[in-house]
């Protein structure tokens, strides 16, 4: 952050989060640092699942010939059921750098992320070239990269799933849209999640549908949730090189600095 030039960069912004309840602070800080403020209006909380049915179809998984962790938060809830570097017998994946960190942290030394940070830029990868024949385990939550499972499934593969943790959904909170309301724009929305933002969409009033459509830049971690933003009616839209804190604001520093801001 220390790296970006401010100057040019409205003295208010406002930067709306889509990340989970409770999982805000890295984004709003990296925010403030710009001088942004925040406003969360998450579409779901997370909850680990610790029952033993959760552990045995995560053993079953992590003994796959490949395993693919699909967030930070698969990491987590894991490695609350069982220790994770002790359970590798295969290369390990993720989607992107933040869940290869948290494996990382946890001793997992064979970890293969993507460069691009998505569900293609892991289909990419060559450890997942052929995979006729080969059991790969998911960890995950019911719900979201639905694509991963789809075209391995396609390409030959059994899928070996183990929910580890599940959304929760909440209700918008009419409070923080009057603090939008009240926030200095422009406004940024950080999409990360296709299904955090079809779920935080479908609870907008449609007025306010019409007031992000008219006012909001989307910053967008894929060009598949580029394609979905547009769908929407957002059509002042930022590609971010990834779904990380730090990527995202990189991408509200364009955007607060180039054309998109006027």
């Amino acid at each position: 952050m220390t790296g970006m030039a401010n100057h040019t960069i409205p003295t208010g912004w406002t930067l709306i989060s889509l990340r989970p309840q409770g999982q805000q602070a890295a984004l709003r800080h990296a925010a403030a640092a710009l001088g942004g403020r925040t406003v969360a209006l998450s579409p779901w909380r997370l909850q680990r699942l610790h029952d033993t049915a959760a552990a045995q179809q995560l053993q079953r998984a992590l003994t796959s010939d490949r395993v693919v962790f699909t967030s930070p938060a698969a990491v987590a809830a894991a490695a609350s059921l069982i220790p994770l570097a002790a359970a590798q017998r295969s290369p390990w994946l993720t989607v992107g750098e933040g869940t290869a960190r948290a494996l990382l942290a946890h001793g997992v030394a064979d970890v293969h992320a993507p460069q691009r940070m998505d569900s293609e830029g892991l289909l990419a990868m060559p450890v997942l070239g052929d995979v006729r024949g080969m059991q790969i385990g998911l960890v995950t939550a019911p719900g979201g990269r639905g694509l991963i499972a789809a075209e391995l499934q396609a390409a030959g593969a059994q899928i070996t799933r183990a929910d580890v943790y599940r959304r929760l959904p909440l209700r918008l909170s009419r409070r923080m849209l009057a603090r939008l309301a009240r926030s200095p724009s422009p406004w940024l929305l950080a999409i990360s999640s296709g299904e955090a933002l079809q779920r935080f969409w479908q609870q907008l009033p449609a007025h306010w549908q019409q007031r992000l459509q008219a006012n909001a830049i989307a910053l967008v971690a894929s060009e598949r949730l580029g394609a979905q933003a547009q769908a929407l009616g957002l059509t002042r839209i930022v590609r971010s090189e990834g779904p990380t804190h730090l990527q995202l604001i990189a991408a509200a520093h364009t955007a607060l600095t180039g054309p998109a801001a006027t």
